[in-house]
């Protein structure tokens, strides 16, 4: 059976990746859109519909880590084949946005959960798993990405200080696009709609049990993604989203859902930990050191600023926290890229060494 023709503007084609697109377009190439990412093959939106892509063996071959490989949202250049049902990978079209983390494993790598998205919807639930600490991480990880984050506070039908936790997100966070919505009597859903407008990309992104499926089902208009109830005694659930996944709304725009996750470890973060901590950019310029760490040294503004309450305790600590985290992430980094440098040269000293042997 045919697939039905889409219109590329309604999978978010602009004119980003259009300019990044002109050294293709003569060759014969398509473009399209990952919408799942399978272990070993890929879905694409195309112009000709829903088709099935495999990476080509040349770009497989050149892509040194996983983050350089097509993740979903990826816009990405293609041959088409068999009536335009299959489709060979090419390349990446540069990446507007990004929503990355470090890898949950013990390598130091760079974990791409989704690509050119528009709008983040950082979901919290309004009950024990309520954390600003952790709306402040995912703050950094958004704002590193360049998209533009929105708060989503679930579940308020079951919390007696809505407004209260409203007011904490915009005061201490900065944030101050903030819902609050109760996927049970539909609350603030529709406030939520009218910001998807066509041809915007959005993600919805949060721990496990805080309801991402449960609004994101109310938002597409069918029972889509599985839901399960979260323990009583932590309000934990169990990932009932295990992939990520591209889905055209009624709406006209695009979302992509994304698991649950326990661990939202920095990547590279600096700006984004500048922005959600705007203010501590501002007093770090003035710190007598370039490289002071904010914690015991003579002369820092940040601690200037503490001292006279201008910032949180709360929010110093956390910033101190994340902070460092980032640091160590940056020295495993250089030591990493320090010991593959040592194993590249150390191979093609070998591979020198063979060839004069047979030479000789």
């Amino acid at each position: 059976m045919e697939n039905e023709k889409i219109n590329l503007l309604s999978l978010g084609w602009n004119d980003f990746f259009n300019e990044s697109f002109m050294n293709f377009d003569n060759s014969g190439f398509k473009c399209g859109r990952i919408a799942v990412e399978n272990k070993t093959n890929y879905i694409l939106f195309t112009e000709y519909g829903e088709v099935l892509g495999e990476v080509s063996g040349k770009f497989l071959f050149e892509a040194e880590k996983q983050s350089e490989l097509p993740k979903v949202g990826d816009w990405v250049v293609v041959s088409l084949f068999n009536n335009n049902e299959l489709a060979v990978i090419h390349d990446i079209l540069p990446r507007k946005t990004r929503i990355s983390r470090k890898s949950a494993d013990r390598k130091i790598d760079e974990q791409v959960i989704a690509a050119n998205v528009d709008l983040v919807f950082i979901v919290q639930s309004l009950d024990e798993n309520f954390n600003i600490n952790r709306l402040e991480r995912y703050l950094a990880v958004v704002y590193q990405g360049g998209a533009k984050p929105v708060v989503v506070l679930n579940k308020s039908d079951l919390c007696l200080d809505v407004e209260e936790k409203i007011g904490l997100v915009k005061n201490r966070a900065g944030v101050e696009k903030t819902i609050a919505v109760s996927a049970v009597s539909r609350n603030g859903i529709d406030e939520i709609k009218k910001m998807i407008e066509p041809g915007v990309t959005i993600a919805f992104i949060g721990s496990s049990g805080v309801g991402k499926s449960t609004l994101i089902n109310l938002l597409i208009g069918i029972e889509k993604f599985k839901t399960c109830e979260v323990r009583a005694e932590d309000s934990r659930g169990r990932h009932t989203t295990t992939r990520r996944e591209m889905v055209l709304l009624p709406s006209g725009g695009i979302l992509i859902d994304t698991p649950g996750m326990r661990e939202l470890g920095l990547w590279n973060a600096g700006e984004g930990l500048s922005q959600t901590f705007s203010e501590f950019s501002e007093f770090a310029e003035q710190c007598k050191y370039a490289d002071c760490t904010h914690v015991h040294e003579a002369g820092c503004a940040v601690l200037d600023a503490l001292s006279r309450d201008e910032i949180s305790k709360e929010r110093y600590e956390n910033y101190i926290k994340l902070l460092k985290e980032m640091k160590y992430l940056e020295s495993k980094q250089n030591i990493s890229a320090q010991i593959e440098e040592k194993r590249k040269w150390k191979s093609i000293h070998k591979e020198l060494k063979n060839f004069n042997k047979k030479n000789k």
